[in-house]
């Protein structure tokens, strides 16, 4: 573990330096970086929900660079969609192919270096990757902090994302891969509505966290509901 995480630094650091980041900028980076990593490690626990991330995702930021004129970025972030559309193909429920270790953590590194380089060559705003990639880290953020103020380990394994949830109440896989994709599509259009109107920027925020809170509260309401039930 502790081998790992400091590969992830390492690696981290090392780009944003490339990248011409230094001080605090570097230091906050490099740890959003490393927790993007990871965090779409964790999200990689239900068919097809990672790869249909990395779809969208990366569309999204294809069609952001393009219309910002960068198109060697455009291209980069569209190979990396139209490759994660080609696995989805055997990923998509019930999947055939899994992504496991080696397909997650390149992903979340390049979501997070990828959104970083845009931002620092004004291709984007930095909260539009954070947008569109918004459906991960919320649930991975919340879920973290959640296990953190019970006092459990947060590095164990565990079934409390809400996705995971999601799935322990009945819905089936393709079920969730289903409803997880229109919320990354409306948080993907929400990314756009402030990349075009700059100025709309704080309904957007405000939009997006109430889309999360009132999703959050119907899984926590229909869990302790079930709970209660048993």
């Amino acid at each position: 573990m502790r081998v790992r995480f400091s590969a992830h630094f390492l690696a981290a650091a090392g780009c944003l330096l490339a990248l011409g980041l230094t001080g605090w900028a570097l230091l906050v980076g490099t740890l959003a970086t490393v927790w993007m990593t990871n965090l779409y490690n964790f999200m990689d626990g239900s068919d097809g929900l990672a790869g249909g991330m990395a779809v969208i995702g990366f569309g999204a930021l294809a069609l952001a660079a393009w219309m910002g004129d960068a198109h060697g970025l455009a291209v980069f972030c569209a190979a990396i969609a139209a490759a994660a559309l080609a696995f989805l193909r055997f990923n998509f429920p019930p999947a055939r192919v899994f992504m496991g270790d080696a397909g997650s953590i390149p992903l979340g590194f390049m979501a997070a270096a990828l959104g970083i380089f845009g931002a620092r060559q004004n291709v984007w705003p930095w909260l539009f990757p954070l947008l569109v990639f918004s459906s991960f880290i919320v649930d991975a953020s919340v879920t973290l902090a959640r296990r953190g103020l019970r006092g459990e380990k947060i590095w164990q394994a565990h079934r409390s994302h809400y996705y995971q949830r999601a799935v322990l109440l009945g819905a089936s896989h393709r079920q969730l891969a289903l409803a997880a994709y229109a919320l990354m599509l409306v948080v993907a259009a929400l990314a756009f509505v402030l990349l075009i109107l700059p100025l709309s920027a704080v309904w957007v925020l405000i939009l997006s966290a109430t889309t999360y809170l009132l999703i959050f509260r119907a899984i926590d309401w229909r869990w302790h509901r079930s709970r209660n039930e048993l």
